[in-house]
């Protein structure tokens, strides 16, 4: 039964998902739904018409029998004895009369068809069994008999037991005048010439019916599928015109209100097709520009940088202003080249010629290694360095990257966290799971406002413009990281809140290119990575920097503390 009901509920789910997206279907069955309303109550009120119109005409039929019956019977019933015993005996002779035509006819078949009377004598003792009778009187309704016994002319309708079956028959009741006795006709007329009528137009009325609502469901399908061809047709082509194909364009038949749609949607596909190429050769143009211009001021730039050098190694030889002049200078120059490299690089990503030279990487190694670069910044900011690691996690956070570009986006990332940390400590942590790694490295700063965390990786962007930076970044780290980790198949995602941090996560799969479902690491905003107060301002030991005597500890190196040590903590 179960699975009976999941069967259901999946065929169900999908005709809901049909019903949502073509609206032909729609169309189609609302419009049979409304058909068929219509054709139930047309049929209804034609059934019952013809019902009325041939009980009607066969009731007046039956009453032009029987005014031409009466005379007759009363002819016959004046030679009745009222006082013989044998009146039913010529109760049932005067019906033989009635029946039988003096030419040996038939007329129980005339203006009504076939019938069958019944004669009661209205003298006799109250008790019906009793009373002298002609015909199948138990077929009479016994109501039916009161209206003849008081004088009333009364007509209904019975079903009565036939050997051949249930007979439906149309009774009436009348009194018949006799000079010697009160008698009662009683004239049963079948119907079932009627019921067969009706059984045909029924039958003709289901099938008309059946028959107008395919041609109505065909008919709507057709003038619908006109009317829907074009929206899909629209629909696909717009579908290729946004995986790239600029090219596509719709069929422009006639003049009607579609062509001219169709009309309109080819304008709109020529104008976005020339904006798209404008902007690609924009693109182009600015790309090669930012190449060349790149490249051009290589060799300048060098000539310059040796010039410095040498003023640099005199600068003692120099007055104090003009010795701080010319670090000021090789501090600049340094500066000016990471910029002209973080160009070219962004050059080759743009133009899609960054390549990977893949290897097997330690990420924990890799991870420590740019923090020990970034420490003297770190030191002077007064910012602690935290790696943490979870236990036995060494060798499952090793993974096939390019190792140059891997510790480029730990450097960016860490040299970010530090110039937002404001004097707090800066956490890098690990995840790990089949199918990918991820690293987040999380700072208790100034944090980002609603809304920055989508443009932190915009080049050139900076949240606050006027805080001073302490690496001397060129604007172009972050978007150069977010390119790399999807060189690699993976993502860089970012989070943050006034007054919390911010954290950034990058996910990589075990090998370039790979597909993983998810990371092993949840932001911030999904599960909280608080640190306490407390933590903010203690130091962390490493074994092998730990100093005996007075009791201080002195940290020459970013902590490494596992998962277990730093929740013990």
């Amino acid at each position: 039964m179960s699975r009976v009901r999941e069967e259901v509920r999946d065929r169900w789910r999908r005709f809901e998902a049909v019903w949502r997206r073509s609206m032909q279907l729609r169309v189609v069955v609302s419009t049979l739904a409304l058909s068929l309303a219509v054709v139930i109550v047309l049929g209804m009120v034609l059934q019952w018409q013809i019902t009325s119109q041939l009980l009607n005409s066969k009731e007046e039929a039956a009453l032009t029998q029987v005014d031409t019956s009466l005379p007759i019977l009363e002819r016959e019933l004046t030679a009745v004895d009222p006082n013989s015993d044998s009146v039913s005996e010529q109760l049932k002779a005067a019906l033989n009369r009635l029946t039988t035509s003096s030419s040996g006819q038939s007329t129980t078949e005339t203006v009504a068809g076939a019938f069958t009377p019944v004669l009661v004598d209205g003298l006799a003792p109250v008790d019906r069994s009793e009373q002298p009778v002609a015909g199948p009187v138990n077929d009479v309704p016994d109501d039916l008999r009161l209206f003849a016994e008081r004088g009333q002319l009364a007509t209904k309708i019975k079903t009565v037991a036939r050997d051949s079956g249930p007979v439906t028959m149309l009774i009436v009741g009348t009194p018949v005048g006799s000079a010697t006795r009160s008698l009662q006709l009683y004239m049963m007329v079948p119907l079932t010439a009627e019921q067969e009528t009706l059984r045909v137009v029924q039958q003709t009325l289901l099938v008309s019916g059946v028959v107008l609502l395919v041609l109505l469901g065909l008919i709507t399908n057709l003038v619908t599928r006109q009317i829907v061809r074009p929206v899909r047709q629209a629909a696909q082509i717009a579908e290729q015109l946004a995986e790239g194909d600029l090219d596509k364009r719709m069929r422009v038949i006639g003049e009607d209100d579609v062509a001219r749609l169709a009309e309109s949607f080819n304008e709109m596909a020529d104008s976005l097709k020339q904006q798209i190429t404008q902007l690609e050769e924009f693109g182009l143009l600015q790309r090669r520009f930012t190449s060349d211009v790149s490249h051009e001021l290589r060799t300048p730039l060098t000539t310059v940088r040796m010039a410095a050098d040498v003023l640099h190694a005199s600068r003692e030889q120099f007055p104090p202003g003009l010795s701080r002049s010319t670090e000021l200078l090789v501090d600049e120059l340094d500066r000016f080249e990471l910029l002209l490299g973080d160009l070219l690089e962004i050059s080759r990503l743009d133009a899609g010629v960054a390549d990977l030279s893949a290897e097997q990487v330690d990420l924990v190694e890799l991870a420590e290694r740019s923090a020990e670069a970034l420490r003297p910044i770190a030191d002077d900011g007064g910012v602690e360095l935290r790696v943490i690691v979870p236990s036995g996690g060494d060798g499952e956070l090793s993974i096939v990257a390019d190792a140059r570009r891997l510790e480029r986006i730990m450097r960016n990332l860490v040299a970010n966290a530090i110039d937002h940390a404001e004097g707090g400590p800066v956490e890098i942590r690990f995840g790990s799971n089949e199918k990918a790694v991820a690293v987040t490295v999380r700072d208790y700063g100034v944090g980002l406002r609603s809304g920055e965390a989508e443009l932190v990786f915009t080049r050139f962007w900076r949240a606050d413009p006027s805080r001073n930076r302490r690496t001397g970044g060129t604007g172009l780290g972050l978007s150069i990281s977010l390119e790399d980790a999807r060189l690699h198949g993976g993502d860089l995602d970012a989070w943050g809140e006034p007054g919390e941090g911010s954290c950034f996560r990058v996910t990589l799969p075990r090998r370039p290119g790979a597909e993983f479902d998810s990371s092993p690491l949840p932001l911030p905003g999904t599960r909280r990575i608080a640190a306490p107060e407390a933590l903010l301002a203690a130091s962390v030991e490493r074994p092998q920097d730990a100093e005996a005597g007075d009791g201080e500890i002195h940290d020459r190196g970013p902590a490494r503390l596992s998962e277990d040590t730093w929740e013990d903590e």
